[in-house]
């Protein structure tokens, strides 16, 4: 009988290392996403948790260690089956796009010559634009739009391929209740539905801590990965910050206490309003 053949993981990163100058960000990272599976990434300003991701997307070259996404070496000249979101950053009122023309760069922004629209790719941009909830105002300038409507926007242009391998950084900073609860659906439902592996980034865990498999949380250039209720503990990340810290648990949610930038992983968001 012949053996099933066995599969990688979307991520794959192995023995990781990375340095600017005498400052280590974090070395001997392994860690392995599987299918379906959402990994949050956790840490002070500065501990590398944007860098990690750019890493992934083959823009940033490791110091040591390797980093396969898909089965493949990363590179800078990308893959279309990763999808990455980028943080909220409002996009100026004169932006010349409309809401469907930045959900299609999703479709067609990596090709060359004028973006000639190919058949099908309408209904496609109308798909998504359906399925992030942004059919309303598809044909308005994005400038115009709020920081929670273009948010979806990036979504949409994200999942434009249908991505084996989601990246997030900072997904729903700035953004209002409403439409945190609405990106955290919509990625949630790509690695449900999907089957998507997903590596997000954030500040605040508590809008996604009811979605998260595992954490892997940056510190000091060092880093601690395992479930939430093992990661998120005072005894261990006292031990990762050599200092002393303490999480709370109090009305709902979760707040980290002595750490780095703990006053911006401490927002007051109840637990309920996650799902």
């Amino acid at each position: 009988m012949t053996p099933a053949p066995v599969l990688r993981p979307p991520l794959d990163i192995r023995g990781a290392a990375l340095r600017r100058g005498d400052r280590e960000l974090w070395s001997g990272l392994d860690l392995r996403v599987q299918p379906g599976e959402l990994v949050a990434v956790l840490g002070p300003s500065g501990s590398g948790k944007t860098t990690l991701l750019r890493a992934i997307l083959g823009l940033e070259r490791l110091s040591e260690g390797s980093i396969e996404a898909l089965g493949s070496p990363t590179q800078a000249k990308g893959n279309r089956r990763i999808g990455y979101i980028p943080q909220q950053r409002p996009l100026p009122a004169d932006t010349n796009l409309r809401a469907r023309d930045l959900v299609a760069l999703g479709i067609d922004g990596h090709r060359f010559g004028p973006p000639f629209p190919r058949r099908g790719d309408r209904a496609r941009v109308d798909g998504l634009l359906a399925e992030v909830g942004a059919t309303a105002y598809a044909d308005r300038p994005v400038g115009l739009l709020s920081g929670g409507e273009q948010q979806r926007l990036r979504v949409g242009q994200a999942l434009a391929d249908d991505p084996r391998l989601l990246l997030c950084d900072e997904p729903l900073t700035s953004l209002d209740l409403a439409n945190q609860r609405a990106v955290v659906g919509l990625i949630d439902r790509q690695r449900r539905e999907k089957g998507a592996a997903v590596l997000l980034v954030t500040h605040d865990i508590n809008p996604v801590l009811d979605r998260v498999d595992r954490i892997l949380y940056l510190a000091n250039g060092r880093f601690t990965l395992g479930a939430p209720d093992e990661v998120l503990d005072s005894e261990v990340l006292t031990e990762l910050y050599g200092a002393p810290v303490f999480v709370l648990r109090a009305g709902g949610r979760l707040v980290v206490v002595g750490a780095p930038d703990a006053e911006a992983s401490s927002h007051h968001h109840h637990h309920e309003d996650a799902s």
